[in-house]
């Protein structure tokens, strides 16, 4: 313990470097994607996140959108907790037998328009977890998926990068 404490004084606070490409690159897509969505939706962008069988990369990385670095709600994204106020469903995971029927209720629960989001390579083509007897499929096999966010797991600025190609899309 002695040693332990001894090295903590003298070594001083371990800090790490902020992550990925800049604080001003996310900032600046992130602020497009909210003016975006408010001139599209007229009011904020809302994302309702599920699980559909991953290995939790996907969700660390998406949660790391509300955390202090990130901090996407003061660009108008908002996480919210049910379907039916969401505008964005963004599912992780290949698609297993449990959650099939959660997620085709959840996408039934939300109201139009709607956009189905599949974030990593699980949910593209299942990744690591194809040919598992508990896999339904891909998410695209689900349910029509209008984007894929590709990566394992992908950087949350892709995924803002992602949410703004796809409210810039028409239709």
């Amino acid at each position: 313990m002695r040693t332990f404490l001894r090295d903590a004084i003298l070594k001083g606070m371990a800090t790490i470097p902020s992550p990925g490409p800049g604080p001003s690159a996310l900032e600046e897509v992130a602020r497009a994607l909210g003016e975006r969505a408010r001139r599209r939706l007229g009011r904020s962008l809302s994302i309702r996140e599920v699980d559909a069988g991953s290995c939790n990369g996907c969700e660390l990385e998406i949660h790391a959108l509300s955390n202090p670095v990130y901090d996407v709600e003061r660009f108008g994204l908002k996480f919210v907790a049910s379907p039916r106020h969401a505008d964005v469903l963004l599912v992780t995971g290949p698609v297993t037998w449990n959650m099939r029927e959660a997620l085709l209720r959840a996408y039934d629960a939300m109201p139009a328009p709607k956009w189905v989001v599949g974030v990593g390579d699980c949910a593209a083509d299942c990744g690591v977890f194809a040919g598992s007897p508990a896999v339904v499929g891909p998410l695209s096999g689900i349910l029509p998926v209008d984007l894929h966010v590709r990566g394992c797991p992908p950087p949350p600025l892709d995924l803002v990068k992602g949410l703004l190609a796809l409210i810039e899309a028409p239709g």
